[in-house]
């Protein structure tokens, strides 16, 4: 029987992990997930028994199957919904169904959402920031934590366990047969919680930055931390938090990320006498040939790098799709305080330079030094000016970074 094959996972006295792992997903809207992911939902055995969040709809047998190996879902007494999107909650109608709690939980906004999703207008019991909720013998605290990352978005403290269910915050999306994240492999830890900050949470620092004072005022420890995609902090905790705290706060390096497509290389041949230029005037090159380089890693590079250039033919009169893309994509995530350059080589018209340019005045990308366009081929001499190019963003880099910090690795 399924509830014999999925078993649920203790997490501290009174938690049971009872999610599910997606080893198959390999996009997020747009965001590569190629470690897959995991949809965490947590049972919270109390008096009045509590399931925190619930599941992406094609696996609710999985989380009623974990929820049974350790009481009868019909059991539960309270749900509580942290976030109304859909992976979190594409099963909530059908577990509410099989369930029947006594209520379901979410903020006004949460409300709001779950009701224009699922047509639950009476359903949900709405809850104020900070309200306190007693199970019983248990008591937690719901506190919104808006924008971190929908408007609905909250988190919920279980007092007895220092436990943390801090929903999209402090996850990542990677599957792994290890529930908890000192299990796992700390470069594999690090690069894909930057990478879920990159591609997720960036254009909302300035509220992770509010939301992050807000809970160190609540003056409560945080022994466990359980998001609700990826691995559960449970010992240092506290380093999840130190990061997204230096993330929301945009402290620029003196990395510079080179992005760039090419038809027939010369717009690479370009790309590589900036790296040239960057390296020589003491900045951490990174070039990105975006034909093998996912948008969602170029993100990522972007986390701590302080310059941003961009390279492209011209196709059609404007810049190469890809690069189009990769713009777009960025663009949406307003990144703060970079310096940059536009390069690019053309054949007929050299449109592509320009549009780079403007994609860049949107992003408030500081311009440093001439655009440089090259046709055809380009020379030595062509080559020369892109290493000077180079040089240049790699001279403001060090009077914008006088700290000279260097990248993490």
């Amino acid at each position: 029987m399924v509830k014999e094959t999925f078993k649920a996972v203790k997490v501290s006295e009174h938690v049971y992990w009872v999610g599910a792992i997606d080893w198959a997903v390999r996009d997020f809207h747009g965001y590569s997930t190629n470690r897959g992911t995991t949809y965490n939902a947590y049972l919270i055995l109390a008096d009045k028994i509590t399931l925190v969040d619930t599941v992406k709809a094609s696996f609710r047998n999985e989380l009623l199957a974990r929820i049974a190996s350790i009481v009868k879902p019909e059991k539960i007494d309270y749900i509580i919904s942290n976030h109304a999107e859909m992976d979190h909650t594409g099963c909530l109608p059908d577990v509410i169904e099989a369930v029947k709690p006594a209520k379901v939980f979410a903020s006004a906004m949460g409300a709001k959402a779950l009701a224009e999703h699922f047509g639950m207008d009476s359903q949900i019991t709405t809850v104020k920031d900070g309200e306190k909720l007693s199970l019983g013998n248990l008591n937690l605290t719901l506190v919104e934590t808006r924008m971190c990352h929908w408007p609905d978005s909250m988190v919920t403290y279980l007092h007895e366990d220092e436990l943390l269910f801090s929903q999209d915050a402090f996850g990542m999306h990677l599957a792994s047969s290890e529930r908890f994240a000192d299990e796992i492999d700390e470069t594999v830890l690090d690069v894909e919680a930057a990478k879920y900050y990159a591609n997720i949470l960036l254009p909302l620092s300035s509220f992770v930055a509010k939301t992050l004072d807000k809970a160190v005022g609540l003056g409560v420890p945080f022994s466990i931390i359980a998001p609700d995609h990826g691995p559960i902090w449970r010992k240092e905790s506290g380093g999840i938090i130190e990061s997204y705290a230096r993330w929301a706060g945009q402290k620029r390096t003196n990395k510079a990320v080179v992005v760039y497509d090419t038809m027939w290389g010369s717009t690479a041949a370009m790309a590589r006498a900036i790296g040239e230029g960057l390296t020589a005037g003491g900045a951490s090159a990174k070039l990105m040939p975006i034909g093998s380089s996912h948008r969602s890693d170029v993100a990522t590079e972007m986390l701590d790098a302080g310059a941003l250039l961009v390279g492209s033919p011209t196709m059609n009169n404007t810049l190469f799709p890809t690069l189009a893309d990769v713009l777009t994509y960025l663009k949406g995530l307003k990144p703060k305080g970079l310096v940059g350059g536009a390069f690019g080589s053309f054949g007929w018209s050299g449109e592509a330079v320009k549009d780079i340019a403007s994609y860049l005045k949107d992003m408030d990308v500081e311009i440093v030094g001439e655009a440089v366009r090259v046709k055809y081929v380009p020379d030595a001499a062509a080559l020369l000016v892109c290493r000077r190019l180079g040089e240049m963003v790699a001279e403001r880099l060090g009077e914008i970074c006088d700290d000279r910090q260097q990248p993490e690795p």
